[in-house]
């Protein structure tokens, strides 16, 4: 006898239910699937292990500076193809397709704006446009941003996300060093105060520039912060390195930043300086 059976074969036919992409993210780290809405609402650090997401120029103005208080400088500035270099591409096809991936005419932006209350010069890279990498205008910007601040006795926070001078740019990104460090130097020798903040990564060129070169240096947890590549080190001094050497615990441990801070701290943690050295009115040093 037969008890149950299917009065049309097959099964039945269901509405498909779609699921809107970009509502979920997988951890780079733990591999957890996290919901993006609560990401956004944890400042873009994983709420499982603390991985630090990397994040625009746009998020770090959102995130550090009091809102609506940043007023851009020099936001039309833009890099020349100078030497028509190609690699695997035209240089100038890469800057048309990094300012339409990003709406930026390049890697940093800078300005006045505002951190608690007080105000500051703020300096931010965009890993996003060519690496973050730093090329005439880049250090165009840096060197104004100090003559900013300086002009205006202002402290000065730049954040820093780079993999290093630009190739493409040849001896000209090189020579931003030069540029930039003097800047920086004459502003500490007249008091002015440079909080660095280093971001994953933080790496080569930009590193030598400006990014070490700060009266107070605080790292996100877990950034590769270095001057060169491991393989590089290890053929120069023909020695094994340590496991994550170039993180920022390992530069804590020695000295090399001042300061680890989780991003969702960040904001409190510039407030907290920025009043001392206010009170005290001197630099670091002071």
């Amino acid at each position: 006898m037969v008890w149950f059976k299917r009065n049309t074969p097959g099964l039945a036919k269901q509405a498909k239910k779609n699921t809107p992409d970009g509502l979920w993210i997988k951890c780079e780290s733990c591999k957890e699937i996290i919901y993006k809405k609560q990401l956004i609402e944890n400042s873009y650090v994983c709420s499982h292990c603390e991985f630090h997401f990397r994040i625009n120029s746009r998020k770090y103005i959102e995130l550090l500076l009091d809102e609506g208080s940043f007023e851009e400088r020099c936001e039309g500035m833009e890099a020349v193809d100078f030497l028509h270099f190609r690699d695997q591409k035209r240089y100038s096809e890469r800057l048309k397709s990094a300012r339409q991936k990003t709406g930026l005419k390049d890697a940093m932006r800078f300005g006045i704006g505002a951190v608690g209350g007080h105000p500051v010069v703020f300096s931010v890279m965009d890993f996003s446009f060519i690496g973050g990498s730093m090329g005439s205008v880049v250090g165009e910007k840096v060197a104004r941003a100090v003559d900013l601040a300086r002009e205006h006795r202002l402290p000065l926070i730049i954040v820093s996300a780079s993999g290093g001078a630009r190739m493409m740019e040849s001896i000209i990104s090189l020579m931003q060093m030069a540029k930039t460090s003097s800047r920086l130097a004459r502003f500490s020798a007249e008091g002015g105060l440079y909080i660095s903040i280093l971001t994953n990564p933080t790496t080569a060129g930009v590193v030598a520039s400006y990014a070490m070169l700060g009266d107070v240096h605080i790292a996100e947890p877990g950034a590769l912060i270095g001057f060169a590549g491991p393989r590089v080190i290890k053929q120069t001094i023909g020695q094994d390195l340590p496991d994550g050497f170039q993180r920022a615990a390992f530069q804590l441990e020695h000295g090399f930043v001042d300061m680890i801070v989780n991003r969702k701290e960040m904001k409190s943690k510039l407030m907290t300086l920025l009043r001392f050295f206010t009170a005290t009115g001197g630099t670091a040093d002071a």
